[in-house]
Parts: C-alpha cells; structure tokens; sequence
C-alpha cells in the first residue's frame, strides 16, 4: 500500500525528466526569492523612523495641532503685514467719535480717545507676538545653555546652579516686574523681554538639567564616551538631539504665558507704555469704560484669549507628540 502511495510521485518525476526537476526547483527559488522581506519571509524592512519623524507624522493626524498651528499662522502674518487686513492708522483718533460702538468701516467701534478698536486690535498683535517669541527664544537658550552644562558636568557647577534657580523661583514674577520695570523708562519692549528672559530661565534651566542627566546615562552615550568622543561631541550630538523635546514642550506653552505676562505688566502700567499699540494697554484703557462701552475691553481681551489659548493648544499637541509614555 505505501508503494502504491508513492507511485504518483515517482511517476510524476520521471515524466518531468531531469531538466524539469531542475525547472521546478528554479521556479521554488524564485517564488522564495520574491518573497517580502526575504527568504523567512518577514516582510519588507523599513528604515526605522527617528522620534522627530513619528512626531510629526502624529502632529499631522492631530486635530489640535492643526487648528492651533493655523489660528498662529495666521496670527504671525498679520503681525508682520497688518495692513493686509487693517488699511487705517491705530494712533489717528476723532474724540468726536469715543466711545461709540460698531459702524461701517468700524465693526469694533472707537475707544476712550476715538481710536478705532479694530485697527488697534489688529496692530496689536505685532507687539505681543514679538514680545513672546524673543522672550521664549531667550529664556529656552539661556535656560537650556546653563541647564545642560549642569546636567553634563555635575559637581559644584551643578549644586550652585540649583541654589541660584531656587533663589529666583522665590522671587513671584508680578511682583518683581512691579518693582524692576517700574524705574524703567525706556518706550520699547526690549526692558520688558529681559525681564522675562531674567525670571524666567530657570524653568527651562530644570528642565533642560534633568534631560541631559536622564539621556547622558543611555548606552549609546557611553558607548561613544568609552570609543573616546570628547565632551563638545557627546554634547552636541549625542545629548542634545535627545534631550531638546521637554523644552521645545514647555518652552511653546511658555510663549502664550510671555504674551499674557506682556499684557498684565501693560495692563499694571509698568510694562509697555504709549504710544506703543498693545492689547495690556487697551484693556487698561476700557476697564474704566467697561459699563458704557463693553466693546472697548471684548475686542482685546478676546484677541489676547484666543492667542495664549492657540499656543498652550499647540504645546499640548507637541508634548502628546514628543511624549513615547503617551502614545
């Protein structure tokens, strides 16, 4: 019986002769070769995404992101081009026309001195933009300068730096804008950036520490450390690619804390001063007229909102983005 199994098998081969035994198995080769991913056939082998490239591909998909990066974008254009959506000057005032509400030409009617609302609204952005970016773009170098160097070296650098960031962490940042900004005399906003940037480093200056302690521990790091890379390599391309994310994190959502700090030092009188065109002041100027003429405090106010609003928004977004312990 288990000769008669095998003969179909037998029979099968000899009519294939020689020269299709070989065919047959060229054709198994071939079918094994065209297999995803090779012989094992595991599928084909992609080029490992880094941690910025699955960041992105999830900012992309995020909802938040999109909206709040939109909201900004359009926020930083009419910043630097506002007349694109404002034709009028912001300091040309009628006193004939205070207080009065919306008309053609108007939608946010006049302030207190006649100014047009919605032109200073829109004017306003610039200043509240640029005090916000530089004030970020200062506090995350400086912060993240000290913070790292602490965080790679240790020893004494590292123990006088966290006594210097608790003494300024005593310090509350009203009260000292109070007392600093007030013997300041200057119209620009630069006072009012270095402020920031002086009070506001050591957030990021933490941070950035225990990032550099956390990443110079990985074996990769002391793998080049051990191949004999210097201190300079092992920072900049090592350390810093892969301890940057929690301050890029903290350092968007700080930007629309900057931008409110701007308005409550104007909106206090120790920040900016006119006739510099910024939302703290305007609403400064209406709090006094908010029962005769509530238009004068929405506009800004709502403008002011919705700006601190799009970027604690989109640092959100990132810190979900960057964040391997939420995905």
């Amino acid at each position: 019986m288990s000769g008669g199994g095998r003969a179909p098998e037998d029979g099968a081969i000899a009519a294939t002769g020689m020269g299709g035994a070989m065919d047959l198995a060229m054709s198994e080769a071939e079918t094994v070769d065209k297999t995803p991913g090779g012989p094992e056939g595991t599928g084909p082998q992609e080029k490992p995404r880094s941690l910025w490239s699955d960041a992105w591909r999830d900012l992309r998909r995020n909802p938040v992101f999109i909206i709040a990066g939109l909201v900004i974008l359009f926020l930083v254009v009419i910043s630097l081009w506002p007349s694109l959506i404002a034709s009028q000057n912001p300091l040309n005032c009628d006193l004939a026309k205070a207080q009065e509400g919306s008309q053609p030409g108007h939608p946010f009617g006049f302030d207190g001195q006649g100014c047009d609302v919605y032109t200073r609204t829109v004017y306003g952005t610039r200043v509240s933009i640029s005090v916000g970016v530089c004030a970020t773009l200062g506090v995350a170098i400086l912060g993240s300068l000290l913070g790292g160097l602490a965080g790679f070296f240790g020893g004494v650098w590292d123990s006088f730096l966290s006594r210097v960031t608790d003494i300024f962490f005593a310090i509350p940042v009203v009260l000292g804008g109070l007392v600093l900004l007030s013997v300041v005399t200057s119209n620009t906003v630069w006072p009012v950036i270095g402020f920031m940037v002086l009070l506001g480093w050591p957030q990021l200056s933490r941070i950035a520490r225990g990032s550099v302690i956390t990443t110079k521990h990985n074996d990769y790091v002391q793998a080049a450390r051990a191949l004999g890379a210097s201190n300079s390599r092992l920072l900049l391309r090592h350390i810093a690619p892969n301890a940057v994310a929690p301050v890029i994190v903290v350092a968007t959502i700080a930007l629309g804390t900057y931008i409110s700090l701007e308005a409550t030092l104007s909106y206090l009188g120790v920040g900016l001063k006119p006739p510099t065109v910024s939302w703290g002041i305007d609403i400064s100027s209406a709090s006094a007229y908010i029962r005769q003429a509530p238009h004068m405090l929405l506009w800004p106010a709502g403008a002011l909102a919705i700006t601190v609003l799009a970027f604690i928004m989109l640092g959100d977004a990132v810190r979900d983005a960057l964040d391997p312990k939420l995905r």
